[in-house]
């Protein structure tokens, strides 16, 4: 959950999604185009926003490379791009622990296989049983060398 939280929030630092609210602002139903731009947010508003990055960025030493290539991964995506990642956060999120297993497993397997293999990956698994399922992921668990 922790990754799930690291990267919502900079999902929404880098996409500057996330509202305000305050006694004397509007509620958070308020549309994101009436919200300020960053240069018009005061500073206790910008040091609320950037204060859970800080944290942990400073309490996590080993991530901050990873944490800045995501965040640079995400200025160079399109618009389209942005909100399928979005999409797939908040799947990941909903998914149950077994499910989340399997899709670990599928994406280990398949980042070094081309298209027509990943293609043909995905219709092995669509044909499979549970069961089977099963018996593959944890013959293809992620970090297993049993290639």
């Amino acid at each position: 959950m922790k990754h799930a939280t690291l990267a919502l929030s900079l999902l929404l630092l880098a996409g500057g999604a996330l509202p305000l609210a305050s006694a004397q602002d509007k509620p958070a139903t308020t549309a994101a185009t009436e919200l300020p731009a960053w240069e018009q947010l005061t500073d206790a508003q910008r040091t609320l926003l950037v204060a859970p990055l800080r944290e942990r960025w400073n309490s996590r030493p080993a991530d901050r490379a990873r944490m800045l290539a995501h965040a640079q991964r995400w200025q160079e995506m399109t618009p389209e791009q942005r909100q399928r990642a979005r999409h797939g956060m908040h799947r990941w999120e909903k998914m149950d622990p077994e499910h989340r297993e399997q899709m670990r497993a599928l994406f280990s397997k398949m980042r070094d296989m081309d298209r027509e293999e990943r293609k043909a990956l995905r219709a092995q698994w669509r044909a499979m049983s549970p069961e089977q399922r099963k018996a593959w992921v944890e013959q293809n668990a992620p970090g297993s060398d049993e290639d």
